[in-house]
């Protein structure tokens, strides 16, 4: 689902890099140099201002005559340097191959625009600069129009008619023109134009509306002189354009058959980092034994999720927009698609069983009237945030299992050969349930040998939450073993760049939409090579930080536990990761939480028991000991509820409001004088600390001391039953606090992100903000009820004589230290802290069971982090050689490909071993770069080193190139 980038970062463990990353400047900081500039700047914008002015005159060229002394120099050009003024003849000469300059002409007392063709100007195809056709042909009766960057021309322009002539297209293309017709054209595009555009599109993603009103206001901004409509014009070039350029980049020049020849996916920027057998893995990688090279080392992480942002209105049709690409890039082949999900329309999804996601029960129910597409879902590199070939399709309806099965199998057959998957969606839980069951209805060719294949599916870390707690513990990246610090949420990072083209891609037609789509994908792939060198050694340098740190960590912890249970959690932990069926260490076993309720039960049971053996020893035929000191804890949080409520009288304006207070404290105050009655027959002490305060009818009831065991002065002699009765309760009314203390943290929580999310309008926001004030006040009132109950603990255990082990799970509560979500990190990831002690606390009694489960789990959890973040260090490692040999794999697979095609022409032939040449080059270069950034930090290179701990369980890969 698409999410705000600011949430994932949270949950960022695996440091993924977001677009910022993806530039090598960085933007500058606000310092007080920038404004010391500006207010030096405006002590001299009147000299600016001046010379703006003195550029609109002639200036130092105000002479009558040209340079060449034969006429007046009256003409001068805005797209030159200088201002230089040349007569007719001379500006003919000079502009004679640049037709897309905008002239000026001096009058006598100003300048006037006028274009070059105006001044007989023409441009002649098919012949070197100066050279005169014999049989020209005037293009569209003279009149042509070409989009530049700068603005939209009309100019004169003759084709080659000679005997030897090419076609019109081919003469245009010759100068840099793309043709908008291939049938006797009337408008092209500069290359230089199409590939600004194309560029301005990927970083500021402007649409292409707005690009050609740019460059119609450049050539005229006051509506008198409006240039010929070639909007559609310039749409239908710059899908062509794209597309050219994409089968350029891919190589598809140099096959022997062509365009015809692509195969599909063939036309992505694919992810250096991720294993591609042959291209970047050593030989024999996949008979190697693990204990000399881990098999995660060579795991394909992938990433699922869809993007409801990136839907698609119902204005055309395949028919009339149809797409230039048939699944040669990141859209799957829209037929194949469409027919086999009509095919299976009618199969109904199973729901989930998980927190009731709305994901999987609201799946077909999303409203899709005047939509082609809702959505649409993707494949990607979970750790290096790459899209996946053949990886994304448009959704019909809602977020379906069919839609998704499609689109994973389509994408795992370019990684077929991959032994390892590690699979993320934030359904992981459900989706996976019947995975191969749906495998069987789909073609024989995106079957894969899941029997033969090591499959891990998890759920992405900021998601996590939202699950059920087995969930949490199963299909966690914290736990499982080979994924290193992997968060699994790439993909939202993606969809941060992609969305702002959303509000254009919207109305397109299908065809154009995935073009474009396909376009940006590729681009956001490149920039993330690009950025590859400075990315891995930050992430390097920050994981040999935090692995000693998660490792010393470690050691301390085990050197407090006893070594037999070492031991036998060790055993226990591997078995798990060995075979996931057996129990899962991260889930405590003997952790239950003892309730109020089931303390008052079992008291009532103890009694009863008394009654039957004739032992009973209450003083009271209705109320027994253990029902006085429940009844006790009642009025103590009824006087607490009141007490809120009588802080507040003072806003109550009305007699209603008042009056229901008041009748509230006339009932409680009864309900007080009837328990304090009883109360004496079971401490008569009690009578002597009353005063006469407590007596007097004027006292507001939430002020009247109850005198529990708990608040008793020591010197007080208590009935040591009646003290265990109270330890019981306040202990189990302790935990409830925590219980409902995290729930409603969870709640608050996602209440502050559904509003950031969806929320707008200041009626909308205020709900949203008074439900929030509840959740806040609840919050304080529960952390006020556990601090109280855990004094009372604290003065019974000095009573009871209790050892200090109940304060190991019920400690002192900070409110704005410990009083925090799950997902709170106070700027430090999941994976660097330890989270807060109430997360960590599960109410059981304080025994020796309880206190080791707990144990058990915490240290399963420390060493699940020390392993992470040294697997983290080895996939890295090999993550960096990858890059390298993949580099230099590609430029040897540039180096044969000059030879591929037999071109017509000797220009052609050697323009494309030219091209070959630049490719081949360009990866080498990269690799250079890449060693020299990585080379300038040594401690990278001490990295064996410090990977290695843990008995040797995770050893460092054997090195397979150069850079390693």
């Amino acid at each position: 689902m698409d999410l705000n980038l600011s949430i994932i970062n949270d949950f960022s463990d695996n440091l993924q890099s977001d677009t910022s990353e993806l530039v090598e400047f960085t933007k500058p900081k606000c310092t007080g140099v920038q404004g010391e500039v500006l207010r030096l700047w405006r002590s001299d914008s009147d000299l600016f201002l001046e010379e703006f002015l003195y550029l609109e005159g002639r200036g130092d060229y105000s002479q009558d005559i040209c340079v060449c002394g034969e006429e007046a120099a009256t003409y001068r050009c805005q797209d030159c340097h200088g201002c230089e003024l040349f007569c007719h003849l001379c500006m003919i000469r000079i502009h004679d191959r640049h037709l897309l300059h905008r002239m000026e002409r001096w009058d006598g007392i100003s300048f006037y625009s006028i274009t070059l063709k105006s001044m007989g100007i023409h441009l002649q195809l098919g012949h070197a600069s100066g050279v005169q056709c014999i049989n020209p042909l005037p293009a569209h009766n003279g009149d042509f129009v070409i989009i530049d960057y700068n603005g939209i021309y009309k100019v004169g322009l003759d084709f080659c008619g000679c005997a030897h002539a090419e076609l019109h297209i081919i003469q245009l293309l010759h100068v840099r023109l793309f043709p908008a017709t291939t049938v006797d054209p009337k408008t092209a595009a500069t290359f230089q134009a199409l590939e600004y555009f194309q560029m301005l599109s990927f970083e500021s993603k402007v649409s292409a509306f707005e690009f050609y009103k740019t460059a119609a206001r450049l050539m005229d901004s006051t509506g008198i002189h409006i240039p010929k409509d070639r909007y559609e014009a310039l749409l239908r070039m710059m899908r062509e354009w794209r597309f050219i350029k994409q089968m350029k980049r891919a190589g598809q020049g140099h096959h022997p058959d062509g365009i015809g020849a692509t195969k599909p996916g063939a036309c992505t920027i694919l992810c250096p980092v991720c294993p591609h057998a042959g291209k970047n893995l050593p030989d024999g990688w996949e008979n190697a034994p693990s204990e000399i090279c881990p098999r995660f080392l060579y795991a394909l992480f992938l990433a699922i999720d869809t993007n409801f942002c990136l839907a698609c209105r119902n204005v055309s049709s395949d028919i009339v927009d149809p797409g230039l690409n048939r699944g040669y890039a990141f859209f799957v082949e829209e037929h194949a698609y469409k027919d086999f999900i009509g095919s299976r329309e009618r199969v109904v999804q199973e729901l989930s069983s998980c927190s009731s996601h709305n994901t999987v029960n609201l799946a077909d129910s999303r409203v899709s009237h005047g939509l082609a597409a809702t959505g649409a879902s993707t494949i990607d590199c979970a750790r290096h945030n790459f899209k996946q070939p053949c990886s994304v399709g448009d959704l019909q309806k809602g977020e379906r299992y069919l839609n998704m099965d499609y689109l994973f199998f389509s994408s795992m057959q370019s990684s077929s050969e991959i032994s390892t998957l590690n699979i993320s969606y934030d359904i992981a839980c459900q989706w996976s349930k019947h995975l191969w069951t749906r495998m069987s209805a789909f073609p024989h060719q995106y079957h894969i040998k899941h029997d033969q294949k090591s499959i891990t599916f998890l759920i992405p870390k900021f998601h996590l939450p939202a699950h059920v707690a087995k969930c949490q513990s199963n299909f966690s990246f914290n736990f499982i073993k080979g994924v290193g610090r992997t968060d699994g949420e790439a993909p939202e990072r993606g969809w941060a760049d992609i969305n702002p083209i959303a509000t254009s891609t919207r109305k397109m037609g299908p065809g154009s939409r995935r073009n474009t789509l396909d376009d940006h994908f590729n681009d956001w792939n490149w920039k993330k090579i690009c950025a590859m060198g400075l990315i891995f050694r930050r992430k390097y340098n920050f994981a040999l930080i935090e692995v000693q740190e998660r490792v010393d960590d470690l050691i301390n912890f085990e050197a407090s536990l006893a070594a037999d249970k070492l031991v036998e959690w060790r055993r226990d932990i591997k078995a798990w990761e060995a075979d996931r069926s057996q129990p899962n260490p991260f889930e405590g076993r003997a952790m239950t939480t003892m309730t109020q309720a089931a303390v008052c039960l079992a008291l009532s049971m103890a009694e009863a028991a008394e009654i039957e053996r004739g032992n009973n020893m209450s003083l009271h035929d209705d109320i027994s000991p253990s029902v006085l000191i429940s009844s006790g804890l009642e009025l103590e949080d009824q006087q607490r509820r009141l007490g809120f409520d009588a802080k507040a009288i003072k806003h109550h304006t009305t007699d209603v409001q008042k009056g229901k207070i008041l009748q509230r404290m006339n009932a409680l105050r009864r309900r007080i004088d009837t328990w304090a009655r009883v109360q004496v027959l079971y401490m008569p002490s009690v009578s002597r600390l009353q005063s006469p305060d407590d007596i007097a009818t004027e006292t507001k009831a939430h002020n009247i001391s109850l005198f529990l065991l708990s608040s008793l002065p020591q010197r007080v002699p208590c009935d040591d039953r009646l003290l265990k009765h109270e330890w019981e309760l306040r202990e189990a009314q302790a935990y409830d606090m925590l219980n409902d203390l995290r729930t409603v943290l969870n709640l608050r929580y996602h209440l502050y992100k559904y509003k950031d999310t969806f929320i707008r309008g200041q009626r909308a926001n205020t709900r949203a903000n008074g439900i929030i004030n509840n959740a806040e006040h609840r919050i304080d009132t529960l952390s006020l009820k556990y601090s109280t109950a855990r004094d009372a603990l604290v003065n019974l255990a000095a009573r009871l004589g209790k050892t200090d082990d109940w304060e190991r799970s019920l400690k002192p509560l900070n409110k704005q230290r410990d009083a925090v979500p799950l997902k709170h990190n106070n700027g430090r990831m999941v994976g660097q802290q330890s989270i807060s002690w109430i997360w960590r606390t599960s109410g059981f009694n304080s025994n020796e069971l309880g206190l080791q489960d707990l144990l058990h789990v915490e240290w399963c959890k420390a060493r699940a982090r020390a392993h992470r973040w040294e697997e983290e260090v080895q996939l890295l490692w090999e993550e960096m050689c990858c890059i390298v040999a993949f580099l230099d794999w590609q430029a040897g697979w540039w180096d044969m490909q000059g030879p591929r095609h037999a071109f017509n022409s000797l220009q052609a032939g050697e323009g494309a071993l030219a091209y070959v040449q630049r490719q081949a080059n360009l990866r080498r270069q990269m690799v250079i770069h890449i060693k020299s950034v990585w080379a300038a930090n040594p401690s990278w290179q001490e990295a064996p080193l410090l990977a290695v701990h843990l008995r040797s369980e995770l050893p460092m890969p054997n090195s397979h190139s150069p850079v390693c």
